[in-house]
This record gives structure tokens, sequence and C-alpha cells, in this order.
């Protein structure tokens, strides 16, 4: 459903049907849209049945494991925290992000830790939106396409454009997986 002509772009479609309604529309999707409207960047929040895995996702979407993007949300040593992008094949490389965030220690926490930083689930974590703006760290092999990432809400995925995201939330771009 479009969402009312906003020069975000910002869009809602089901994979595959015809545009989703508004009272179907989960709370955090909204975030999403309110985030990227006011940050400039163009998003497409699309419907998408479950999967059981990476790849059975990519082809529901129609896209390259490389072009689902994982949101993690990673915890410093002083309890802030930070957001890594890392393409769906790959995985994060601990001693690269380390590197590129200028830490000596960094860890994943626990859902419900993860759940107060960001307002999202697991599987559902984005920067778009976040309770949070935390700092953002973009993989190098992210840039340069459109991509997609968790939209706030299961069952739903964020189309952007990586250029576009990177420049919105001022990320840091550097190799960190393998």
């Amino acid at each position: 459903m479009s969402d009312g002509g906003l020069t975000s772009g910002v869009d809602d479609t089901v994979a595959g049907g015809d545009a989703g309604h508004d009272a179907d529309r989960p709370e955090g999707t909204d975030r999403v849209r309110a985030d990227a409207a006011a940050r400039g960047v163009a998003v497409e929040i699309v419907a998408r049945p479950a999967a059981d895995s990476l790849e059975a996702a990519a082809a529901l979407l129609g896209l390259e494991p490389s072009d689902i993007v994982k949101s993690l949300v990673v915890k410093r040593h002083d309890g802030s925290f930070v957001f890594a992008l890392v393409p769906g094949d790959r995985q994060i490389s601990w001693a690269k992000l380390r590197a590129a965030v200028g830490v000596n220690k960094l860890s994943m926490p626990s859902a419900d830790v993860a759940l107060e930083a960001t307002g999202y689930e697991r599987g559902t974590i984005t920067p778009m939106g976040s309770a949070t703006a935390w700092p953002v760290v973009a993989d190098s092999r992210v840039t340069g396409r459109r991509v997609a990432l968790g939209a706030g809400a299961h069952g739903f995925s964020a189309f952007v454009d990586a250029d576009e995201l990177v420049r919105a939330y001022d990320a840091t771009v550097a190799d960190i997986s393998d």
C-alpha cells in the first residue's frame, strides 16, 4: 500500500500479491517507515512467508542469499551497542568488527537485552526505527546494491538501497565478515 506518496518512497507490498492494508501493519514496521521517511531513505516493506533456511528465504524474495542482510545488535563492554550489518551468507568476524569499532571486547546480547536495546525481537532487528539510534557498521560487501533486512516485525522484510542506508545512518563501512 502506498504511504500517501511520501518522497521517501515508503511502500508496502505482499510478495507475489497485492498491497497490504493499514490494519495489517505491525507497529514495528510503522517505526521502520517513520524513521526511513525522516532520514530520506526509500524503503519497501514486503510481507513474506516463513522459510526454513537462508537459501529458501532468498528464493521467496527473489534474491541471492548475500542480498539478505543480517542486522545484528552487538554489545560493547561499556554497555552500549552497535549494529553490525552482514551479508546473509557470511558471519561476523569478531576480530575485524572489534578493530572497526575500536574496542577490545564485544558480545552478542541475550534476546531480552537485544529487545530492550532496539525495541525489536531477534529476526526483526534493523537500525531503522530502533528504540535507540546506535552506531551502524556495515560490511563492505553490503554496499552498492539493493538489499533486504529486518523490517521490525516477523513475516516482513525491508528492501532498501544499501548506499542510502549507509548514508542515512552515517554508517562505518568496513570488512567485518568472514
